[in-house]
């Protein structure tokens, strides 16, 4: 059990709104929240439960109503005095359990202790399945001086740190001195050590200002305290968290007034045996403390074969808890290693000159050491991915489809007669069923005629048949077609566009051999991503030679498009153009000023192209887009605000694909209808399709993450002209299956 005293996620006032209490709940990972009174006296609880019996007695709800409206009055709750079997007695199956002092007053919540516990420090959360707490132990590598420490600061920041960390020490009564100075009886090593901390430490006020500097820069400021003295003062200043020394885990004074703090504790284990790793636990257990223990070993530099990374697994049975590495070996590479064991935390020096005096300079990380752990580390923890089940990835779909085998019919097939297995067989590429699935066809009665070399589709091996018909939306809307289909697809439904997804070959092929006749219906046109010689479209290039190719071949496209015009009566006075303008990175995201002169770069090399009759709309990117050469790192028409911002500033609109942007919010952790706001007034077309996590794109609709009924609301508030097309991946397949499913789901939103 933890008896948390860091209870401001767990409150709400009496008379806060409604809404404000279910940010709470979902913020908490006890999903509960407790009402006080502007005094802190406790007057009920919510928890999910009672919000959503709320709602089922009360259709016409109001969530900006006051709290104390709904809140639970009928709830347990325990002393702060009380032991700790009482306290448990108490709660018994809840989760949570409010701890009242003698007046009502709300001073704590008692939360079973579980092995995947949650800690939070400053505005990080630190879980089982976040990512790795990252500290730069600045310790006394400032070498006292509060502008290096500030420094080291800026780099820690500039380079992924999560937290950067001191110490502080009362000299005067942590180590005994002669009169006047050293102790000249002290063994050499501590002679040496004492002599470095009279030198290099900062004052208190020095030390605080430091601590400020972090909170300015985001970093979480923590600092191990070496006696109760300097706790005192760590305690005045607000400090929100603690590291405790290996060198106190067996002080068991100073690990009581630690834990009488209320704040988590990040305790290393250097220097103890496991029987005072053990008795350690047990203090932090009686005075319920939370905390993460810190495998550590305590030389400097300690040598690889006594790092023992396998102990990890052991100190989590010992502490029931999180744990993490503290390392002071060279280089990162053992960190990175504890990251792949489930360390949550990791501790290494940080410094600006391995060669400056003093004996942590020497196995500390550069600032380019250290961004490339974190970001290694953050790839890492990606890699590790959970033990569920097996699922095919994103990236394997695609190739999949692309190199697998499907289940292809070897003669004509008519409607009705029975499939037999020599009827059928398997052929590259995968773009119909699996032949593991030929057990499944054969026996059944064809739905549909097929041609010898024709796929078999999940629709084939079902017994109610997928149909388009006439559709009725509010806003104009297609379908994408290839120059092959467009016909049997364009016969099935009443459209008002035809999208042409152009593949660089496309470009090529005599527009008169594919459009017979004039169609009376509007087009528009979705340029290749890659053209010959595997050159990816990327107008934002800083290789001007690169950059000129990519606006000679959107250029080719844009001819094509006005010579398609003709083919259409209702072509458009400005044909749409869809493109991906580049911008990608292949190792890492770019940093903020590269991301500027990029969107330089586009502007720039739009302004340089013909665009007579035609507009180009930039189009929405997921943050991890898939091409033909594997997953990249897009960097422009990503963010929101990014995005809105260079339409207002060049005058552009673009293509909203909803199903990109949702995969950007969910990896940016954002809400995705503030992206709508932010982007529909720029928006003159739209792609649908649904998206999940942070790559898995182009989902059916309904299968994702998606809330259609709000998102369209918004967009027909903020762009309630703009056209759109289900983009489903392979959704074109068996004559546009995919878009006619999608189509009956998004009937009546849009």
């Amino acid at each position: 059990m933890i008896i948390d005293r860091h209870i401001s996620n767990f409150i709400v006032f009496c008379e806060e709104a409604i809404i404000e209490a279910l940010k709470k709940i979902s913020k908490n990972d006890g999903r509960i929240v407790f009402s006080v009174t502007e005094k802190g006296v406790l007057d009920g609880v919510l928890t999910n439960g009672d919000f959503r019996r709320w709602l089922a007695n009360n259709p016409n709800f109001d969530v900006t109503r006051p709290v104390s409206r709904i809140a639970n009055r009928n709830y347990k709750w325990a002393s702060i005095d009380d032991d700790e079997a009482r306290i448990l007695a108490v709660m018994g199956d809840h989760t949570c359990l409010p701890l009242l002092d003698h007046r009502q007053h709300l001073v704590a919540v008692a939360r079973k202790s579980v092995l995947t516990e949650t800690l939070r420090i400053g505005d990080r959360e630190i879980t089982d399945g976040a990512p790795a707490f990252m500290i730069a132990e600045i310790g006394l590598n400032h070498n006292g001086q509060l502008d290096l420490a500030k420094r080291l600061i800026d780099l820690a920041a500039e380079s992924g740190a999560d937290s950067a960390k001191f110490q502080m020490r009362n000299l005067e009564t942590l180590y005994r001195k002669a009169p006047g100075g050293v102790n000249s009886s002290e063994d050499l090593g501590a002679q040496y050590t004492l002599t470095l901390l009279e030198r290099f430490s900062l004052t208190t006020d020095e030390m605080f200002a430091a601590f400020d500097h972090c909170r300015a820069r985001h970093v979480v400021p923590l600092c191990t305290p070496w006696d109760e003295e300097s706790l005192a003062s760590l305690e005045s200043y607000g400090m929100e968290a603690y590291k405790v020394a290996s060198a106190d885990l067996t002080n068991h004074d100073l690990l009581v007034a630690l834990a009488k703090t209320g704040k988590p504790l990040l305790c290393s284990t250097g220097m103890s045996q496991e029987s005072e790793i053990i008795q350690a636990v047990d203090v932090l257990k009686e005075y319920r403390a939370s905390y993460v223990l810190l495998h550590c070993n305590s030389t400097y530099p300690a040598p690889f074969k006594d790092v023992n990374l396998r102990y990890l697994a052991r100190l989590k049975e010992i502490g029931r808890c999180l744990v993490g590495y503290s390392g002071h070996e060279r280089g990162y590479s053992i960190a990175l290693a504890a990251v792949a064991q489930g360390a949550k935390v990791i501790e290494k020096h940080f410094t600006v000159d391995k060669e400056m005096e003093g004996n942590d300079h020497k196995v500390s990380l550069l600032p380019e050491e250290f961004a490339a752990m974190v970001q290694a580390a953050r790839q890492i923890e990606l890699a590790l991915g959970d033990s569920g089940e097996r699922k095919v990835s994103q990236g394997e779909m695609m190739n999949r489809s692309n190199l697998a085998k499907s289940l292809v019919m070897t003669r004509d097939v008519a409607v009705g007669e029975v499939i037999a297995a020599e009827m059928v067989e398997s052929k590259s590429p995968g773009r119909g069923v699996q032949p593991n699935r030929k057990a499944e066809l054969v026996g059944r009665k064809a739905r549909r005629p097929f041609r010898a070399g024709d796929f078999v589709f999940e629709s084939d091996l079902q017994d109610t048949p997928v149909q388009a018909r006439d559709y009725r939306f509010r806003r104009k809307w297609g379908v994408p077609i290839r120059y092959h289909d467009y016909r049997q697809i364009m016969e099935k439904t009443n459209l008002d566009f035809l999208e042409f997804h152009f593949s660089f070959k496309d470009l090529d092929e005599r527009i008169e051999d594919h459009m017979g006749q004039v169609l009376d219906l509007d087009f528009v046109v979705h340029s290749p991503d890659l053209f010959a010689g595997d050159h990816l479209l990327n107008l934002c290039s800083n290789d001007d030679a690169y950059r000129r190719r990519s606006i000679s071949e959107l250029q080719r496209v844009i001819d094509i498009t006005r010579s398609l015009k003709r083919f259409f009566k209702k072509a458009s006075e400005r044909t749409v153009i869809i493109a991906s303008l580049g911008g990608f990175s292949k190792d890492a995201p770019l940093k903020t000023d590269e991301v500027r002169r990029l969107y330089e770069n586009c502007a720039r090399s739009l302004a340089e192209l013909d665009t007579d009759g035609v507009e180009i709309l930039p189009q929405t990117l997921p943050p991890f887009p898939w091409y033909f050469g594997g997953q990249l790192f897009a960097n422009l028409f990503v963010r929101g605000d990014e995005t809105a911002a260079f339409c207002s500033d060049y005058g552009h609109r673009i293509c909203f694909d909803l199903c990109h942007s949702k995969l950007t919010t969910n990896h940016l952790n954002q809400p995705f209808l503030d992206f709508v706001e932010l982007v529909g007034p720029h928006t003159r077309h739209l792609h649908v399709a649904d998206a999940g996590g942070v790559d898995a794109e182009g989902l059916q609709i309904g299968e994702g993450d998606m809330d259609f009924k709000s998102i369209a609301a918004l967009l027909d508030r903020t762009c309630p002209d703009a056209t759109f097309i289900p983009e489903i991946w392979q959704g074109h397949r068996n004559e546009g299956e995919g878009s006619w499913i999608a189509l009956e789901r998004l009937e009546g939103l849009f």
